[in-house]
């Protein structure tokens, strides 16, 4: 069987963990009654967004990983309901603190972390002050069994924006991109909307690579900063085959032919004509 059924939440967050968690345990399980086998929350869904401001006392929010309320509740709910789900948490590892992703199986066994690589630093969105740049590298997983093991990638957040992340991604066997999300608007120009703009920058992923998207956002507004919602899955072609709004709560599912998707990649050609040793450049500084 080569077809896996996908799904993303869309939701609003409070400071209370245990509220929040509960709220996406629920999605969770209406993608599960869906069918949905792999199935995506938005990023830190522990709790409102907090790198909207430089607050110290924030850092004793993280944990590590095996100790994480929203890591340890997903486990237990992967295992009862046979998914996969990708978690993200904020880390603590010793000293240094990390936004990172735990892969849990339908065993709700952890199949590894992913540490965000890309760390963005403007108005609302000030997560270096938080976040040690990620030391995994990217990451690639095992997805369902009964779907021939898809190999599932996920970047967090500011990671969406890269091309060189999906890529990598893409040449380590990723059949699925994922990207949990926290991202609304920009308090230093109220007139800029960059919804359009991130849908943008993944849909072209999906082209770029002949590869399925699943984008997950949160919604609401938290201390004045609104997050915008429009989580969506595209398919190979950037074709929407499932959306949300801007302030909906809910859950998107769709069903992905993966033997289609592998074909149409071979048709177009556009990993058989890379020209790595043009590509020098890219891993130069600047």
């Amino acid at each position: 069987m080569t077809e896996i059924t996908v799904a993303a939440l869309q939701c609003g967050f409070t400071p209370d963990i245990d509220r929040n968690i509960a709220h996406v345990a629920r999605l969770v399980r209406e993608a599960a009654a869906r069918g949905a086998q792999v199935i995506l929350p938005p990023e830190l869904f522990e709790g409102e967004y907090f790198c909207r401001v430089e607050d110290e006392g924030l850092f004793a929010t993280a944990r590590p990983t095996a100790e994480h309320p929203a890591v340890l509740a997903m486990q237990s709910l992967a295992a009862e309901l046979k998914v996969h789900i990708p978690t993200s948490f904020f880390e603590a590892d010793g000293p240094h603190h990390y936004n990172s992703l735990a892969m849990i199986d339908p065993d709700g066994r952890i199949q590894g972390v992913y540490r965000k690589s890309h760390i963005p630093d403007g108005p609302g969105y000030e997560e270096k002050f938080y976040f040690r740049p990620g030391n995994t590298g990217f990451k690639v997983w095992d997805g369902p069994a009964d779907s021939a093991r898809a190999k599932l990638g996920v970047g967090i957040c500011w990671d969406q924006w890269y091309p060189e992340t999906a890529r990598a991604m893409m040449l380590m066997g990723a059949e699925v991109l994922f990207y949990p999300t926290a991202i609304g608007s920009e308090p230093h120009d109220t007139s800029l909307d960059t919804a359009r703009l991130w849908r943008r920058a993944m849909v072209g992923h999906a082209v770029s690579n002949v590869v399925p998207v699943v984008a997950a956002n949160r919604v609401g507004v938290e201390h004045g900063q609104t997050f915008y919602g429009t989580s969506f899955i595209t398919d190979e072609r950037g074709d929407i085959l499932a959306e949300l709004d801007r302030e909906e709560e809910g859950v998107i599912t769709a069903k992905l032919d993966l033997a289609r998707v592998k074909r149409h990649r071979a048709a177009f050609g556009f990993f058989r004509d890379r020209r790595p040793e043009l590509y020098g450049r890219l891993v130069q500084d600047i």
